[in-house]
């Protein structure tokens, strides 16, 4: 009794990237490809799951699928690997469980359903363009629109 957790319920996180730079490149990465209304909340004092949230709108199924694979693979080549995803298949709204970080890819629709906006629009914002992160190997620039 009072020991630890079994390995199998706790959540570990090993990495050398701090949550809110995790946070913070995972909204650059998603603006790379083009994501849209990216917004990182900080929970940690609302919720004991994560310590933020990263919110972002994908135009439509391919799109979040496109941006879902994005964070995937550019999050593992910084050393980063999501322990859970869930939604990818239906790419109407993508859940990917960084431990520390919660991204969240939406269709217009669900996010203005969900409206995540607003159940966590009392949190405070990372302004993460202004957080400097790890260089991603193979990173791109945002092409012009």
């Amino acid at each position: 009794m009072g020991g630890p957790a079994s390995p199998s319920l706790q959540r570990i996180r090993s990495r050398d990237i701090e949550p809110k730079q995790l946070a913070a490149l995972a909204a650059k990465q998603a603006w790379l490809k083009k994501g849209e209304e990216i917004r990182v909340y900080e929970v940690t004092d609302l919720l004991r799951i994560a310590d933020y949230f990263v919110v972002i709108t994908g135009l439509n199924r391919p799109h979040v699928k496109a941006l879902h694979q994005e964070l995937h693979v550019s999050l593992k080549a910084a050393g980063e690997t999501c322990s859970k995803a869930e939604g990818a298949d239906l790419g109407w709204w993508v859940l990917m469980d960084f431990v520390d970080v919660v991204v969240h890819i939406l269709q217009p629709e669900a996010r203005a359903y969900y409206d995540l906006d607003r159940l966590y629009g009392e949190c405070p914002q990372l302004d993460w363009q202004a957080i400097e992160t790890p260089a991603v190997p193979g990173g791109a620039e945002r092409v012009a629109d």
